[in-house]
């Protein structure tokens, strides 16, 4: 553990928490806890899980500790020790925040039938609005798993969420969810738009939204760093472009003085008034007539112009009416079971 670490890094929140233990061992959980942090913002997983797993084991019964333990585990792919800890900790605090990762464990141990049961339950109504979104999400994904791809981008399409075009903390997740989901279902055209549209909320490279959406059009992405090293390539060929420039300029200011000389020695005869005043006539009538044929052409491109731009939305939400497969099976039933039977005349 990096010696600049130390628990006064967690939130206020967290560290009375962690007052129930004992002095060292509160010190020395925190610290864990926050080299954990650390590790997930280097994108080591594996590394955060090490120091959580610590945490555990000397604070199994700490809600903040199992919680943190949880997500550490998802995040490194350990969904089984992931789910215990977070059951765990939904039992310590009586949060229900942790069901779209619940969920999502479900999916990875295998089980998306449990995914949906999870979606399902009472408790998931208890969510806040970026957790119902969540879980949503979650719920998408299980029926692909399940090998129902329109249901699954039905699912998405359900949510009022989907068609705001203001940048919410979840617009890129779920753009790039439904996308994701038209292309499973092989809407290729619909869901390039909406790879598109995810990428323009994507900012933080939270997504893979880019990569996908070139590997659809064939873009290519250029690297920053590669542009960064283009610009200091370009700047040192510059530099030794203006010293051929300054080389080349004193050699036209002395063929401009060796000129000078030779036009003052022998001066050339003055042109007659009458040809002057007849050749720029002839000029003014030339240009008239070519500026009248340019005028209806320019006219034509404008009028195109506002046609194309017409026929060329940004992009719009791109539903579709798939087959709903055995979603709606259920309730077409049901409705049937609802109507009365006619009477016969």
């Amino acid at each position: 553990m990096a010696p600049d670490i130390t628990a006064e890094e967690l939130d206020k929140e967290v560290r009375e928490e962690l007052r129930s233990l004992p002095g060292d061992l509160s010190d020395l959980v925190g610290r864990h806890l926050v080299a954990a942090e650390r590790a997930l913002e280097e994108d080591d997983p594996d590394k955060a899980h090490e120091h959580t797993k610590v945490a555990r084991r000397f604070a199994a019964r700490i809600g903040v500790v199992r919680e943190a333990a949880g997500i550490v585990a998802y995040r490194a792919g350990h969904f089984s020790e992931a789910l215990s800890d977070l059951r765990a900790a939904r039992r310590m605090t009586g949060s229900e925040a942790y069901l779209p990762v619940m969920a999502d464990c479900e999916r990875g141990l295998g089980r998306p039938e449990r995914a949906i049961d999870l979606v399902r339950s009472p408790e998931a109504e208890r969510l806040d609005r970026a957790g119902r979104i969540e879980l949503t999400i979650v719920e998408s994904g299980a029926r692909r798993d399940l090998g129902q791809q329109d249901a699954a981008v039905i699912t998405l399409q359900r949510l009022p969420e989907l068609r705001d075009p203001q940048p919410k903390p979840w617009s890129a997740r779920l753009a790039f969810a439904y996308a994701d989901a038209l292309a499973d279902a092989g809407h290729q055209e619909a869901a390039t738009d909406w790879f598109a549209r995810a990428m323009a909320f994507d900012e933080d490279g939270e997504t893979e939204a880019a990569e996908r959406y070139a590997e659809l059009t064939g873009a290519v992405i250029e690297d920053v760093e590669e542009d960064f090293d283009e610009e200091d390539d370009f700047d040192d060929a510059g530099v030794a472009e203006e010293g051929n420039l300054a080389e080349e300029e004193e050699e036209d200011a002395e063929a401009l003085a060796e000129a000078g000389d030779l036009l003052s020695a022998e001066p050339e005869p003055e042109p007659e008034p009458q040809a002057e005043a007849e050749a720029p006539a002839e000029a003014e009538d030339s240009l008239d007539e070519d500026a009248v044929q340019e005028e209806e052409p320019a006219e034509a491109e404008t009028e195109a112009e506002v046609e194309v731009e017409a026929e060329t939305p940004g992009i719009t939400p791109a539903f579709i009416e798939p087959n709903f497969g055995d979603v709606l099976d259920d309730e077409t039933d049901e409705s049937a079971q609802d109507q009365p039977k006619k009477k016969d005349d």
